[in-house]
């Protein structure tokens, strides 16, 4: 998607055309997909039921990919953001259930009430802002290529989660958490979905309208430039990173309330999941463009696309293929909008 960072392009019909295309190209497809998916099975695809459970499942993934936007908009990458999330779902468990003072061998739910489910969620925040500020800290002061960097954090991550929990899921969680976070609702909303579009509000408002998010722009547009303005880039980018482990601490329990364990091995696709939501949203993988609002349609392209196909009957590993093509289409896009924009 288009956003406030991108330069002028070309006045010629030709380019106002190139330009109209390569900014709302995906927010049409989202359109059309759901229009094509209605008109084949209108009651079951357009049904409410279906609706929220689109909205749930999309849910934690927006969470995730909230976070990875800012760090692809300051010309990074963090390919730990899911090994993160069940890095600390495992403390938020084990912390929760420590202080309900069950045993940690413990299956189905616990009597904890609010207060240690309140100190669980701060642990999960908590521990995720570390791993945040660890890969900040190798990226910007350690000069340590970001894709080398949280590749390794992403096995030392899973692998801490493995042994906190000796390889094994947490399965005791607050009855509260999943009877009024996993499953409640508010106002008639899933509160999972709410917790989602709160998280999305904030941080695209944030992006948009603060000077941090100017910061983070200018960071990923030219780091040197950004420096020599007196922007203060290694701290923008470990803030940067930093809210990426935030946002996955803020996913783990929310998964954790969703599926009442800890799910250790249900995340490995995560990091590619939100990457691939990002640059589908018109959000460049060499930084410096993009926003938030983008970033949800990108997540939403492949759920739709999963859900439609199943109610199709289609087998839903065309889904893959399906999603791999556009995926390419989105990069070979953003590669024209710079051609672009370097020809303007």
């Amino acid at each position: 998607m288009s956003t406030s960072q991108d330069f002028n392009m070309p006045q010629s019909n030709d380019g106002r055309m190139l330009r109209l295309l390569a900014s709302g190209w995906i927010f049409l497809l989202l359109l059309v997909l759901i229009c094509i998916f209605t008109g084949l099975r209108p009651s079951q695809f357009a049904s409410a039921y279906n609706m929220q459970q689109l909205a749930i499942n999309a849910a934690l993934i927006l969470v995730l990919a909230a976070g990875q936007t800012y760090v692809i908009i300051a010309a990074g990458i963090d390919l730990s953001i899911g090994s993160v999330l069940v890095f600390c779902s495992v403390v938020s468990a084990q912390v929760m259930l420590a202080l309900s003072g069950d045993s940690g061998t413990t299956f189905g739910t616990t009597s904890a009430g609010w207060g240690v489910i309140l100190i669980g969620v701060f642990a999960s925040i908590v521990t995720g802002i570390l791993w945040g500020l660890l890969n900040g800290f190798l990226v910007s002061v350690a000069k340590i290529p970001a894709l080398i960097v949280t590749l390794g954090t992403m096995g030392m991550a899973l692998g801490g989660a493995q042994i906190l929990s000796g390889g094994v899921d947490v399965r005791a969680m607050p009855e509260l958490l999943v009877t009024e976070i996993g499953s409640g609702r508010l106002f008639g909303i899933p509160v999972l979905v709410l917790i989602a579009v709160v998280c999305v509000i904030v941080a695209g408002l944030v992006l948009r309208f603060t000077r941090f998010g100017l910061h983070v722009y200018a960071v990923g547009s030219n780091d040197e430039g950004a420096r020599r303005s007196g922007i203060k880039v290694t701290q923008r980018m470990m803030t940067v990173y930093a809210i990426s482990g935030a946002m996955a601490g803020i996913a783990a329990v929310m998964a954790n309330a969703r599926f009442a364990t800890t799910t250790i091995n249900g995340h490995a696709m995560d990091n590619l999941t939100t990457i691939s939501a990002v640059v589908l949203g018109g959000t460049s993988l060499f930084g410096g463009s993009g926003g938030i609002f983008g970033t949800v349609i990108g997540v939403f392209i492949p759920i739709i696309l999963l859900n439609g196909f199943v109610i199709l009957g289609i087998p839903p590993f065309w889904q893959t293929v399906a999603m791999g093509a556009v995926l390419i289409l989105a990069v070979w896009i953003d590669q024209l909008k710079r051609r672009l924009r370097k020809r303007g």
